[in-house]
C-alpha cells in the first residue's frame, strides 16, 4: 500500500499556487481580493499623497533632473542615445533616465509630476507583491499584511518621496514583475516564453537599477517556500540550470556597474576591510532595530570618525547571530523561516557596504527590498504562535490594524521632512552628529533662500567636521566671494582643488575670482582646466568668452560663445553675451547685427523682457541692424527700468546711446566686458 509523506502540520493550511483560498468561497476570494488591492492603494496614498505639493530637494535631484541637461532636453533620438550609452551619477540605469525624461517631457521642472510617478510605481509594486505571495502561499490576509507592512513602513519614505530614487521604485517594480513571471513559468516550466518573459523582467530591473542582481537567489528560495520545487523527486541541479541564464545577466551588470562607480570605490579604498566588515554588521542589524522603531530617520547617515566601536560590532554580530542560530534550529518545520531571513541577507549583501561607494554609513533606502523577507517570517510566525495559542482572530486583526495605523502616522510624519530640503537637512542635524553633508546642503539651501550669513556658519561647521570635504570648501568660497572677501575666496577655492583637482565647478569659480581682481590670464588657465575635466560645461564656455572678451580677443570670445550655445542652446545668459559682441564689436567683419537681434530677443524673452541689461544689448542689436526706432524704444524702456533698479551707471550709458539711435548710428564699443 502506497503511502503519502505526511507534510508538517504548519505546511498543511497553506496550498503553493492556489488559486483559491482554503475555506473560502469563489464568490468571497473575487471580492477580497480586489478589495485588498484597493485598502493597499488607498493606505500608500494615504501617506504618499503629499509628496504630490513637495518640490525637489538640493541632494542629487539636480543631478538626476533640473540640473540634468539631457533629461532637461526630453525624449529624443539623442538622449535616447545618450542613456544608453553613457553613465549617470555613478550608475548606469539607462531606464531610470528614460523614465525622468518622460516625465520632463509630461512635466517640465514641476516637481510634483516626478513625485506621482514614484507614488504610482511604488503602489503598482505593493499590489504585485500581495498577488504573488497569495498566489504562492494561497495566504490572503498574511500577504496582505505583507504587502501592506511593505507599503507604508516608515523606511520606504526615502526611496518614494525622493526624486532621485526613481531608481528603486522603477527597479522594484520590474523585480515584481520578474517574480510574478517566474510564477507563472513554475505552472508551466516547460514553456519557453514564460521563461523568457522572466528574463525580459530581470534584465529591465537590471536597466533601473543594478542591485536587483540577487533576483536569482530569491528565486531559487522560493523555489525551497513556498513553491516547495526542491522537494523529492525534483534536483536542485536542474533548478539551477534555470537560473544560469539570469546568473550570467546579473554578473555582467556587476561589472558594469564596478566600472561605472570606479572613481567612487577607489574614492573609499582607504577603508581598511575589517572596518568596511564592521559597517556591514552594524548596519544590518541597525536595519532591523528601525524596523521594529523607525525613529530619527534622516537622509544621510555619516561614517563613524573612527569606525564603529569593538562593544558595536560585537553586539551587532550577536544579535545577528542568535537570529540565524534560532532559523537553523526551526528551519525543517518553519520553511519560512529559514527563506525570509536568507531573503533579507542575500538581497542586502550587495549593499552592505563590503564594496563601499558612497560617504553613507547606512541608508533608508537599502531596506526596501530585503526588509520583505522579515515582513514575510514575522507574518507566518505570529499566524502560527495564533493558531497553537488559539488566539482569537480577531483580537489578531485588531493588533495589527493597530500596527498598520501607528506605521501610516510615523510614515507621514516622516515623508513630511521631505517637502523642501531645508526642512530634509535640518531634521538630519536633529538625528545625527558630525552629519557634515546635511551642515552644507543645508548652507545651499539657505543660500538659495538669500540667508547668506546662516549658510556660511553652516559651510563653516561641514569643513570643520570634515577637513578634506571639497564641497564645503568651494561652497565657503563662493560665500566669502559675495561678500568681497576675494583673497579668502580663493583661498578655499584652493583647499577644495587640494582635495579634489576634478572638481570643475572650483576651477570656474577659482577663474571668476583670479578675474574679479585683474589676473586674466590665471582666470582663462582655470577655465581651461574646468573644460578637460567636463567638456559639456557651458558656463565654462561662456565665462571664457567673457575673457577673451576682455583681452580684446573677439575671435576667441564670439567662438566660446557659440561652444556654450552649442551645448545649452537656451542660455540667456551666453545668448546675451554673444549678441552683444554681434551688435557692437569694432572689428566690423565680426559684427552680425541679425542674428544679435535674434538672440537678444530671445534672451529677453526668456527672463520676462523686464531685464535693463538684455534690454540693453536688445536696443544695439536693433541699432546695428538698422532698426533704429526699436532701438530708441527699447533703450528709453531699458533707461527706465535702470533708474527704478537703481542702475544709475547704465541709466547714463543708455541715454548716451540713444542719442546715437536718434541720429540713426549703432552703437560699436572697443573690448570691454558687457
Amino acid at each position: 500500500m502506497n503511502r503519502q509523506k505526511k507534510r508538517p502540520a504548519h505546511q498543511v493550511a497553506e496550498s503553493p499556487l492556489s488559486a483559491v483560498q482554503p475555506g473560502l468561497g469563489l464568490w468571497d476570494q473575487r471580492w477580497r481580493v480586489p478589495a485588498v488591492c484597493l485598502v493597499l492603494a488607498v493606505i500608500t496614498f494615504a501617506v504618499f499623497g503629499q509628496t504630490l505639493t513637495h518640490g525637489f530637494i538640493n541632494y542629487d535631484d539636480s543631478d538626476y533632473v533640473y540640473g540634468n541637461s539631457v533629461v532637461a532636453g526630453g525624449l529624443s533620438l539623442k538622449g535616447l542615445a545618450w542613456v544608453f550609452t553613457h553613465t549617470d551619477c555613478s550608475l548606469y540605469h539607462p531606464l531610470t533616465m528614460l523614465s525622468l525624461m518622460v516625465d520632463y517631457q509630461l512635466h517640465g521642472f514641476n516637481a510634483g509630476g516626478y513625485h506621482f510617478t514614484n507614488v504610482l510605481l511604488h503602489t503598482a509594486s505593493v499590489i504585485l507583491l500581495f498577488l504573488i505571495l497569495r498566489q504562492m502561499t494561497g495566504a490572503l490576509w498574511r500577504s496582505a499584511f505583507v504587502a501592506a507592512v511593505f507599503a507604508i513602513h516608515p523606511l520606504r519614505v526615502e526611496s518614494v518621496a525622493w526624486v532621485a530614487e526613481r531608481k528603486d521604485v522603477l527597479g522594484v517594480f520590474f523585480f515584481m514583475l520578474a517574480l510574478g513571471a517566474y510564477v507563472r513559468y513554475v505552472r508551466k516550466s516547460n514553456s519557453l516564453a514564460r521563461y523568457l518573459m522572466v528574463v525580459a523582467a530581470f534584465v529591465l530591473a537590471l536597466l533601473s537599477k543594478p542591485t536587483v542582481v540577487t533576483l536569482p537567489f530569491v528565486l531559487l528560495l522560493l523555489d525551497y517556500w513556498p513553491l516547495r520545487r526542491l522537494e523529492p523527486p525534483r534536483k536542485l541541479s536542474g533548478l539551477i540550470l534555470v537560473l544560469i541564464p539570469l546568473l550570467a545577466l546579473g554578473a555582467g551588470a556587476c561589472a558594469v556597474t564596478c566600472l561605472s562607480a570606479e572613481r567612487h570605490i577607489v574614492a573609499r579604498a582607504n577603508i581598511s576591510m575589517s572596518s568596511r566588515i564592521g559597517t556591514a554588521v552594524v548596519s544590518t542589524a541597525v536595519y532591523l532595530r528601525q524596523m521594529v522603531w523607525p525613529e530619527g530617520l534622516a537622509v544621510f547617515y555619516p561614517q563613524p570618525e573612527k569606525g564603529y566601536s569593538v562593544w558595536t560590532v560585537a553586539l551587532s554580530f550577536l544579535l545577528l547571530a542568535s537570529i540565524t542560530g534560532g532559523v537553523l534550529a526551526f528551519w525543517r518545520n518553519r520553511a519560512w523561516l529559514l527563506t525570509g531571513w536568507l531573503w533579507y541577507l542575500g538581497m542586502l549583501t550587495p549593499m552592505m557596504g563590503i564594496v563601499q561607494v558612497g560617504a553613507f554609513a547606512h541608508a533608508d533606502r537599502m531596506t526596501y527590498l530585503p526588509q520583505i523577507g522579515v515582513y514575510v517570517a514575522l507574518t507566518w510566525l505570529v499566524a502560527e504562535w495564533g493558531a497553537k495559542w488559539h488566539l482569537d482572530r480577531m483580537a489578531i486583526g485588531a493588533f495589527m490594524t493597530a500596527m498598520l495605523g501607528a506605521l501610516i502616522i510615523c510614515a507621514c510624519n516622516q515623508a513630511a521632512y521631505w517637502k523642501d530640503s531645508e526642512t530634509l537637512w535640518d531634521h538630519a542635524l536633529d538625528c545625527t552628529t558630525g552629519n557634515y553633508i546635511a551642515h552644507n546642503n543645508l548652507g545651499n539651501a539657505l543660500d538659495q533662500e538669500g540667508s547668506f550669513d546662516e549658510a556660511m556658519v553652516h559651510y563653516q561647521e561641514a569643513v570643520q567636521i570634515k577637513p578634506d570635504y571639497a564641497d564645503a570648501h568651494f561652497n565657503l568660497g563662493t560665500a566669502l566671494r559675495r561678500k568681497g572677501e576675494l583673497d579668502e575666496a580663493i583661498a578655499q577655492y584652493k583647499e577644495a582643488l587640494r582635495i579634489n583637482p576634478d572638481h570643475a565647478a572650483a576651477h570656474l569659480n577659482l577663474g571668476d575670482a583670479l578675474e574679479q581682481k585683474g589676473g586674466l590670464d590665471e582666470a582663462i588657465s582655470q577655465y581651461q582646466q574646468a573644460l578637460q575635466i567636463y567638456p559639456d560645461y557651458a558656463k565654462a564656455h561662456n565665462n571664457l568668452g567673457n575673457a577673451f572678451l576682455q583681452k580684446g580677443n573677439f575671435t576667441e570670445a564670439i567662438a566660446h560663445y557659440q561652444a556654450a550655445l552649442k551645448i545649452e542652446p537656451y542660455d540667456s545668459g551666453a545668448q546675451n553675451n554673444l549678441a552683444w559682441l554681434l551688435a557692437t564689436c569694432p572689428d566690423a567683419s565680426l559684427r552680425n547685427g541679425n542674428r544679435a537681434v535674434e538672440l537678444a530677443e530671445q534672451a529677453s524673452a526668456k527672463i520676462g523682457g523686464e531685464n535693463p541689461i538684455f534690454l540693453h544689448t536688445l536696443a544695439a542689436a536693433y541699432a546695428e541692424a538698422g532698426r533704429f526706432s526699436d532701438a530708441v524704444e527699447t533703450a528709453q524702456r531699458a533707461s527706465e527700468l535702470a533708474g527704478v533698479q537703481p542702475m544709475t551707471n547704465l541709466a547714463a550709458q543708455l541715454q548716451s546711446e540713444m542719442k546715437l539711435y536718434q541720429a540713426g548710428r549703432p552703437f560699436h564699443t572697443p573690448a570691454q566686458a558687457h
